[in-house]
């Protein structure tokens, strides 16, 4: 499902300037068509997946419409036709995650879901790493339609495998972060919990200082080292994949030996600040490739550490995949904040205030988080042990 949930991303934008010859205008409308219908889904998602007990199909069926999407673009890229599908790429995208972390909690329980998440987390940035090898291959050596046709593959194959999934062994209520069948926790004494908001500020934050610092390095790459900027940010993106594999794995054991989720958050928001200054004393490739590898250590935690903090929150209000809708849309603020603001500061200041402006915000959400957040962790004795111990470790090996 790694290559599945994601959709096309910036392979999109190649297919649609070497083959079709689009503008750049027309690429950025096609492009900003998912992020903002992924936006607009984010909650409804949520609520969606907390109410429905046929999960299992949500996830099967989000990727068999990922598939027919990418068909509709690949046979007729045409405007309308790209924007339509790109719509219903967003919109299906922000089903999936959530309803496998519900479909996670739910079979696991709470006590192995950390483990269970940061293994998904492992499984998912390897399979980032496959799909991007194979995308590479197949597009350069076959042509740019096959990017589409191996989306479609992985999706079927994604479909078929969900639906082996025992529904007798998933438990809906604690799949949605309830304890007992009783109605969710309403909508607005959720935002009125201090806990929740707090996290969601701090992921705003997190984002704001990290996600415009690849684009920038790409734009510093291809200033200093016209031509050698594409192949220095494809090894950045699989370098930093390998390097989230072993950190999604790496925080799983740590939170089994008691360290708790804050200072696990908190070593990745500390890595931010350091990655920002580093790239703004380099324009060397290899050097852009070497300071990357941090961000596989900040979002190689965050995307395990999110989960588990979110389900912690959650706990007992019913709310668990809203939670995971609200958190992705904050993922979204924070990301066009940084891109948005990075990009004036560049252009008045110039690329390493740029750099270091962002670093300045990553200072921000790390002093934010380690003074408001409290720590989410359970007692250990007031972790409830899983509802089918014998056979969901079968499901953890």
């Amino acid at each position: 499902m790694a290559d599945v949930r994601d959709g096309l991303g910036p392979y999109l934008a190649v297919f649609l300037k070497g083959s079709q010859h689009w503008q750049a205008g027309e690429i950025g409308i096609a492009m900003a068509a998912s992020s903002i219908a992924a936006a607009a889904c984010q909650i409804p998602a949520g609520l969606l997946v907390d109410r429905a007990k046929v999960k299992r199909l949500l996830v099967a069926a989000s990727g068999l419409m990922i598939a027919a999407a990418c068909l509709l673009i690949a046979f007729f890229p045409v405007l309308p036709v790209v924007i339509a599908g790109q719509v219903v790429l967003g919109a299906a995208s922000a089903v999936i995650p959530p309803a496998l972390a519900a479909l996670s909690l739910g079979i696991v329980g709470r006590r192995l879901l950390p483990g269970r998440i940061s293994r998904n987390e492992g499984f998912n940035h390897a399979g980032n790493f496959v799909a991007a090898a194979a995308v590479g291959v197949l597009g350069q050596s076959i042509g740019y339609d096959w990017i589409f046709y191996l989306v479609c593959g992985f999706a079927v194959a994604s479909a078929a495998v969900v639906m082996l999934i025992d529904p007798a062994e998933i438990d809906h209520e604690l799949a949605r972060g309830g304890e007992t069948e009783r109605q969710p926790l309403p909508l607005r004494e959720l935002f009125e919990r201090r806990d929740l908001i707090v996290f969601l500020a701090s992921v705003v934050l997190f984002h704001f200082g990290n996600a415009a610092m690849l684009p920038l390095a790409g734009q510093v790459l291809a200033k200093a080292h016209p031509g050698a900027d594409t192949a220095a940010l494809s090894a950045c993106i699989i370098a930093a994949q390998l390097v989230m594999v072993g950190v999604a794995w790496t925080v799983g054991k740590a939170m089994r030996h008691g360290i708790g989720r804050k200072r696990i958050f908190l070593v990745a928001l500390a890595v931010l600040p350091v990655r920002g200054i580093l790239f703004s004393f380099t324009t060397s490739p290899v050097g852009v490739v070497a300071i990357q590898l941090l961000d596989g250590v900040a979002a190689g935690i965050f995307g395990v550490i999110s989960i588990i903090i979110a389900a912690d929150l959650m706990r007992g209000t019913g709310r668990f995949n809203l939670a995971q809708g609200l958190t992705a849309l904050s993922v979204g603020i924070g990301a066009g904040l940084s891109n948005l603001v990075a990009g004036f500061v560049v252009q008045g200041f110039g690329y390493p205030v740029g750099f270091l402006a962002l670093a300045a915000i990553a200072v921000c959400a790390l002093v934010f988080f380690a003074i408001f957040m409290p720590e989410t962790a359970p007692d250990e004795g007031d972790a409830p042990p899983s509802a089918k111990p014998a056979r969901s470790a079968a499901f953890t090996v």
